[in-house]
């Protein structure tokens, strides 16, 4: 790619003139500081040729005929749920859920969430009740919007018990409306299709992020109106959007990617974002890139993995040469996709990296810019990253090149999460004077690249989705032949790592295969088939620290063949 061709030709050279001043000039704004993500994905395109260009091009999971919709019809639908909101009394900064399959009314839903000054929060369709409960109970909606098939699968038998929630919205077309909820797509045909966009304060609450922890409860990582500054910023000069392409970002809306890369980036933009309802198809993937002519695709190291392991020919059996960037985020991406993106499909994958908590993407390749397959790439404009090593007292940065420390940022990015709800000493906790504290561990090279090098917790990561133990292990804990549980992520080819669980049964019960089927199928059933162990292995006990915690650093250890490190606080006996 040539760097003329770009939006940010010369990374050094843009880096020393930027400034998130800068960056919010390129907003349209709403006067007074103002500003509405909302208002930048849609409003401010009307009146501009932008307003008839498609905003969603919709591939149906049962076709590949496309359904287009235009800015200004996306518009209409958002303010029309926007409507709905202020019709059921649905106050500004209120919560509302999602929880629904890729279908354009999900869209509409949360930007108009956002238009009436509410707080929206994706769930990821996938989760089983167990985990949806829990964000429900700690984030306390006023509204969910969901389909009639989640609902009944996944919210019905416990919604009754969440007093927080005044409305539930289906929005899928329904013949007639379970008892409790309330057919959206009526209440929509009803409203006003016109809506005054909230103007609100940069430091409002937009947009709360569930991410897991190591123990105790998900964490929601609460993200302000100003954080579109980031999103807008980064879609131009780290994913190289132009007015009018077509991109694809493959990431569910459920997930932070989806939100911050599959709705907000690509409309502040002006493109097309295609919105594919099915699950992974590698032949479908690569039919639509060829007849949508997607030039700009972000996808996740997984699928990338999987698109691998089906070989050359389906990709060389189809016209990809729309194909002008290709990003990929979620978990590291091993060298050798890079290289197989040259060899197959002609370019080069950019990985960039981020967090949940940071909103938006910190690190990454560029266009213009070498590859260096393995490498997350440098940190964005007006972005300070650094690598640290914790002392009594804090922190000092490391300076050498290729030493192995904590990735941490300097505080003050738009997009930077602004606290996690109800855990204000954990959000203290993150934070060493200026510093973020990531818990990756990264390494930076004599040229400024950074490399990944693991997480300094036990936190899973897998096909993208970070998955706390101790939500797994408090599920295996519930059956009555549990005594304990471990619970570590394992390599795996395709997923980067998979959930393994190791369980120690009470007196009395059989470890046999008809145990390890019926605890798989409770976690199956429970947290559903993207957070429930893929292996479960039975153990006589667990190794636990003097004070009982189970050392999950232990057990992987061991069972992938590594260095124990320090067992000074291992329970004498502890389990081989």
């Amino acid at each position: 790619m040539q760097a003329s061709s770009v939006n940010l030709p010369d990374y050094e050279q843009f880096c020393a003139s930027f400034s998130w001043a800068q960056a919010w000039r390129e907003l349209a704004g709403m006067g007074d500081g103002r500003l509405n993500i909302a208002f930048e994905a849609l409003d401010r395109h009307m009146g501009t040729e932008v307003a008839e260009r498609t905003a969603i091009r919709f591939m149906p999971r049962d076709s590949q005929t496309p359904v287009d919709i235009s800015y200004r019809a996306l518009n209409e639908r958002a303010a029309r749920f926007a409507n709905v909101l202020q019709d059921l009394g649905v106050r500004p900064g209120e919560r509302v859920y999602g929880l629904s399959h890729r279908i354009p009314d999900l869209y509409a839903a949360v930007l108009g969430t956002l238009k009436h000054g509410c707080v929206f929060t994706p769930l990821f369709p996938a989760f089983g009740p167990e985990p949806i409960r829990q964000r429900v109970e700690i984030g306390e909606p006023a509204v969910l919007v969901t389909s009639e098939r989640l609902y009944r699968k996944k919210v019905a038998d416990w919604v009754a018990d969440t007093p927080s929630i005044r409305h539930v919205l289906l929005i899928d077309q329904l013949d007639e409306a379970p008892p409790g909820t309330e057919d959206a797509a009526s209440l929509m045909a009803a409203a006003s299709d016109q809506y005054a966009t909230r103007a609100m304060d940069p430091e409002d609450p937009a947009l709360l992020h569930f991410t897991s922890g190591t123990t105790g409860k998900p964490k929601g990582a609460l993200h302000v109106h100003e954080a579109v500054v980031n999103h807008h910023m980064t879609g131009r000069y780290v994913l190289d959007m132009h007015p009018g392409d077509i991109y694809w970002c493959t990431a569910d809306p459920g997930w932070v990617t989806g939100t911050s890369y599959g709705i907000i980036a690509p409309l502040t933009n002006g493109v097309t974002m295609v919105v594919d309802e099915a699950e992974f198809d590698a032949e479908r993937w690569y039919r639509i890139i060829q007849d949508q002519k997607v030039a700009v695709w972000y996808t996740a190291p997984t699928a990338i993995r999987m698109l691998i392991k089906l070989g050359p020919e389906l990709p060389r059996a189809h016209d990809l040469s729309s194909l002008r960037f290709m990003a990929s985020v979620g978990e590291p991406l091993n060298p050798e996709a890079v290289i197989w993106g040259r060899k197959v499909l002609g370019k080069p994958f950019h990985d960039n990296w981020w967090q949940t908590e940071t909103g938006g993407i910190m690190i990454s390749n560029y266009a213009s810019m070498e590859v260096r397959p393995g490498s997350m790439g440098k940190p964005i404009p007006g972005v300070e990253a650094a690598l640290a090593r914790k002392t009594e007292t804090g922190i000092e940065l490391i300076t050498e090149p290729d030493e192995t420390g904590e990735l941490v940022l300097k505080k003050g990015w738009p997009s930077m999460f602004r606290g996690y709800l109800h855990q204000k000493e954990k959000y203290r906790n993150s934070f060493v004077g200026d510093w973020y504290l990531t818990g990756d561990l990264a390494r930076r090279d004599a040229d400024g690249y950074y490399w990944f090098v693991g997480r300094d917790d036990d936190v899973i990561k897998s096909s993208g989705h970070l998955i706390g133990p101790f939500e797994v292990e408090s599920v295996l804990l519930e059956h009555p032949a549990v005594a304990e549980a471990g619970v570590i992520g394992v390599p795996d080819e395709i997923a980067g790592e998979t959930v393994k669980a190791f369980v120690a049964l009470k007196p009395g019960y059989q470890a046999d295969e008809r145990l390890r089927k019926e605890l798989m199928g409770l976690a199956r059933k429970r947290l559903g088939p993207a957070v429930a162990p893929r292996q479960i292995d039975f153990r006589e006990e667990l190794p636990r620290t003097r004070s009982g915690k189970i050392m999950r650093r232990l057990l992987r250890a061991r069972e992938l063949g590594l260095p124990e490190g320090d067992t000074s606080t291992l329970e004498s006996g502890g389990a081989q």
